[in-house]
Order: structure tokens, then C-alpha cells, then sequence
């Protein structure tokens, strides 16, 4: 049977973006000071079954296209846990991470040959304290949950872009990491967390990965995540582990929400309601996705 996960031809919906719909972005307006800081965005990245998923590929694309093309991108995703702190490498067309494993031969050749970002390297290193640490990697590349969504926002590779580690889970901690990182948006960059809203594959079903039921955990925390992002509230979002429904099913570990912190902590007011992209479900698993200034 034909679905996401046993597509007729492997990427046949991400061709059909790059014909008829990405070249958009090769005219899209590039971010200047009067546009003000950029927003802060979560995303839920999701893997190689993006690319074969039309209604997930617009709704990427729709929403980069809602901003102005950043001077540069910083993402933390939920597949680097590092500590101390550290970014990827800087150099162009630094070779990409392929972190999964199960899928078609074609997504372990994908690239994603960015630009020379030794210029965000430094305004990175520039707000982080000295009891940072901040390590500069010299070949680590973009890994999947930095580079899949990003190759559907800006299919181009032409806006640079580094990968800060998640070196720990603590929210308090990534609160006041994306807070040093909140005057870089005012200079043009944006800061993404990139996680997914629940993230319980260890107890999926096979009916949702073929007729994308969800689970109750899964419906239930992401309903809960909402509502505590519509009041702004982030007392709330940090003691997820005990007080929200669904766990720990919706996270048996918990990298892939605790992105969420930074984004938070990079916005302008990390209490302000969030003004939300993207949601639904793929496989039961939630991919609400949301941005905040």
C-alpha cells in the first residue's frame, strides 16, 4: 500500500515542490533593520518522510515565506546533545550529518552546501559568557533536524546557517541561552528550536503509521502544550515531566521538547501567547510548530 512511509517513488513530493512552487523563494525579500528582529520559531522537524509528504512541505514553505529571507540561520536541535555548548562548523558546504537510518537510499546523498558562516560563528561567541565554553567545531555538520526542515524553508541553501548544541535539558539553563541569543534576531538571524511536539516512537502503533491515528498521550499532551503556549505560560511548559497528560509516553526522553526553552527565551517576552504555524499529526506524533517575538 502507497503512503508516506512506502511512497511510489522516494522525494516524488519534494520534486514536485522544487518544480512548481520553490522557485519563490529565489525572489524572496531579504531581511533589513526596518524589518525589526526576526521572530524566534519551534519547529517540529520531522525526518526523510517529510520529503514525500505534500500537505507538511506547504505548510514549511508557506510559513518561511510569511517572513523576510533571514542574513542567517541558528538552529538547536534535539539530535546534538553536547556539552560543554558548540557549534557546528562554519566552513561552506560542510557535509551533512545523516543521523537515521531505514529509509531510501536517496536521502543519505541529499546535500545542503550553505554558506560560509564563520560571521555568525563570531556574533554567537560574541553574546554567549565565558562560563559558556563555547566550543567551535571544525567538521561537524548540519544533522537531520537542523538541515530536512531547512531544506524545504529555503531549498536554495543560500542563507548560512550553524547548529548549536543542546547541552542539557534544564529549562531554566535554555531559557537563559536563548536569551543571549535574543539580540541576534534584531541583526536578521533566526533562531530556531527544532524538536517535534510529542515524540513517543517506542510506543506507536503500525495503524498510525498507516492510517495516522493518534494516541491519546499524544493528543492529549499536545492539547495540553497548546493551551499552556496560548497563556504564555512557561512555569507551565517547564515541569512537563511531572504535571503534563500523556507523559512519558509523548517524551520516554525529552530532547526533542526541550528545544522549545530557547526559543522561548530568545523572544522578546518569553510569557507572550505564541502565534502558532503548524499543526496536526503525522505517524500520531504532534507537529505543532509555532513562532514568537
Amino acid at each position: 500500500m502507497s503512503s508516506v512511509m512506502n511512497p511510489p517513488a522516494a522525494g516524488a513530493a519534494f520534486d514536485a515542490f522544487l518544480r512548481d512552487v520553490a522557485p519563490a523563494s529565489r525572489s524572496q525579500r531579504r531581511w533589513t533593520p526596518a524589518d525589526g528582529p526576526l521572530p524566534a520559531l519551534y519547529i517540529s522537524h520531522g525526518a526523510p518522510p517529510v520529503f514525500d509528504d505534500a500537505l507538511w512541505i506547504d505548510e514549511l514553505f508557506t510559513w518561511s515565506q510569511t517572513m523576510p529571507k533571514p542574513t542567517a540561520i541558528l538552529i538547536v536541535s534535539a539530535h546534538w546533545e553536547e556539552a560543554p555548548l558548540s557549534l557546528s562548523a562554519a566552513a561552506p558546504g560542510t557535509p551533512l550529518v545523516y543521523d537515521f537510518g531505514g529509509f531510501a537510499p536517496r536521502y543519505f546523498s541529499m546535500t545542503y552546501p550553505t554558506p560560509d558562516a564563520r560571521d555568525l560563528a563570531a556574533k554567537v561567541a560574541a553574546v554567549m559568557p565565558a562560563s559558556e565554553h563555547l566550543h567551535e567545531h571544525t567538521s561537524r555538520g548540519l544533522d537531520h533536524g537542523a538541515w530536512v526542515p531547512l531544506k524545504i524553508m529555503y531549498p536554495y541553501a543560500d542563507v548560512p546557517v550553524l547548529q548549536l548544541s543542546l547541552p542539557t535539558h534544564a529549562p531554566d539553563r535554555l531559557l537563559g541561552i536563548g536569551a543571549r541569543l535574543k539580540q541576534l534576531r534584531a541583526e536578521g538571524v533566526l533562531v530556531i528550536g527544532s524538536g517535534f511536539m510529542t515524540h513517543g516512537l517506542p510506543y506507536l502503533s503500525r495503524e498510525n503509521f498507516l492510517a495516522n491515528t493518534v494516541p491519546t498521550w499524544s493528543r492529549d499532551f499536545d492539547q495540553w502544550s497548546a493551551e499552556a503556549l496560548a497563556r504564555g505560560d512557561v512555569d507551565a511548559l517547564a515541569g512537563f515531566r511531572s504535571d503534563a497528560p500523556g507523559m512519558p509516553y509523548a517524551h520516554p526522553t525529552v530532547e526533542h521538547f526541550t528545544p522549545l526553552f530557547v526559543t522561548l527565551g530568545a523572544a522578546a517576552d518569553s510569557e507572550r501567547p505564541v502565534d502558532t504555524a503548524i499543526t496536526g499529526f503525522q505517524f500520531g506524533l504532534a507537529k505543532r510548530s509555532f513562532s514568537v517575538v
